[in-house]
């Protein structure tokens, strides 16, 4: 080696141990802008349906426009879903993420402008049917990053920091969403909303991110195997995504017609749900140490059907909590699948599985939506609740001797 080598070498080095303390290698950095993208888009995000819909029930559309409205908004994401998991797995899923991010920021400030002038129903069903494109494209690649974002970590911990902070954004908006919507112009929720994408956006754009790391765990099965594990896990994310949705579409009318509430009360049942949530996803760790992920999904959704089924007869402070406890189980359900799914799958074709469990996810909301906009105002709330924790129920026996069918050739 020559005297020139060595002196470039020597600098190389310096500058090396310069950049260190800067930056790309130091992996909290990427993380805590992930985190702080994340924070923020999930604020703007659960606002924009929580807005939504209270302003729709408020204008007079009633339940049956929400239904429509989120059955109009499945529909694009049975679409677009597994669109957005390929180009997950194609393209950088970072950028990707932040041009969704700035579509949704310029979508959320036209949506402001057209609500002054325009048809509200109309306005906002265009605007959910552009949003959810946007929407589904940037959670598909935000998720799809986790796995490289652990870095060696335990996809357990990496997954529910990341689901801790996505719920704390929703009980943001839910908690903003009351003195919002309370005896202001429409338009001001979504000028808010397009400020938070915006943040998101410039977050997600500083952080740079390192190929998956060959320490993250994952699991090499068959294609037979993995479709059916796939089908397992669809099936179980479907029954839970659609207590959730059914959640937000029944949510404002039970608030309205049975409590007789307003947006403030509407607000708190939302902050509940969330609160419950940040619990789910900070409570996977201690969880998975004592049970099985098969039993304890079935467990989640044996729950879930219980306390939708208790909201027929609950009254006052009873119905916060069991809000609550449908945040939480659904939360956790939520990140015990993804987590699942991660573990099992590859990351090069982590976004079309996640496009294909949503799909699935979204073809059983659909058909939720097309009951409660058939029966929605002629029947009580609370009572389509029961009849959805009844299938829930039902479902749980054959899903328990899938499991025990794939257990036995796994």
């Amino acid at each position: 080696m020559t005297i020139g080598d060595q002196q470039g070498c020597a600098v190389m080095s310096n500058v090396d141990r310069i950049r260190r303390p800067l930056g790309r290698s130091d992996p909290l950095q990427p993380l805590v802008g992930f985190l702080v993208s994340t924070l923020s888009a999930a604020l703007a995000r659960n606002g924009f349906y929580i807005a939504s819909a209270w302003i729709l029930v408020e204008r007079g559309y009633g339940s049956a426009s929400v239904a429509i409205l989120l059955a109009i908004v499945s529909v694009v994401e049975f679409v677009a879903s597994p669109l957005a998991g390929l180009a997950a797995d194609r393209f950088d899923r970072r950028r990707l993420n932040v041009t969704a991010d700035l579509a949704r920021c310029v979508l959320m400030l036209a949506t402001a402008c057209a609500l002054l002038y325009l048809d509200v129903f109309a306005t906002i069903c265009l605007s959910a049917v552009l949003f959810s494109v946007c929407d589904r494209v940037a959670l598909t690649t935000s998720q799809s990053m986790i796995p490289g974002m652990a870095r060696g970590r335990d996809l357990v911990v990496s997954n529910s920091l990341v689901f801790f902070v996505m719920q704390f954004g929703n009980l943001g908006a839910a908690l903003v969403a009351g003195p919002l919507l309370r005896d202001r112009s429409a338009a001001l929720p979504f000028v808010v909303l397009a400020a938070c994408f915006l943040v998101s956006s410039g977050f997600l754009a500083l952080v740079r991110l390192d190929p998956v790391s060959t320490h993250v765990r994952v699991a090499k099965f068959s294609g037979t195997q993995i479709d059916r594990r796939l089908f397992r896990f669809s099936a179980v994310y479907a029954l839970l995504y659609a207590s959730a949705v059914l959640v937000s579409v029944m949510g404002s009318s039970y608030v309205f017609q049975e409590m007789k509430g307003t947006a403030v009360d509407f607000g708190h049942l939302e902050a509940a749900w969330s609160v419950g949530s940040l619990i789910g996803a900070a409570s996977l760790f201690r969880i998975e140490q004592v049970i099985s992920a098969h039993a304890l999904h079935l467990v989640l959704l044996g729950l879930t059907a219980l306390a939708l089924m208790t909201l027929a007869s609950l009254s006052g402070h009873w119905i916060v909590i069991v809000f609550a406890a449908l945040g939480f189980l659904y939360n956790l359900g939520r990140v015990s699948v993804e987590v699942t799914l991660q573990s099992r799958i590859s990351a090069s074709l982590l976004g079309r599985a996640k496009g294909v469990m949503h799909s699935v996810a979204v073809l059983l909301a659909l058909f939720v939506f097309g009951i409660v906009a058939l029966v929605g105002d002629r029947t009580f709330p609370s009572t389509i609740f029961f009849s959805f924790g009844v299938v829930v129920l039902i479902s749980i026996p054959a899903l328990s001797a899938r499991c025990r069918s794939i257990g036995r050739e796994g």
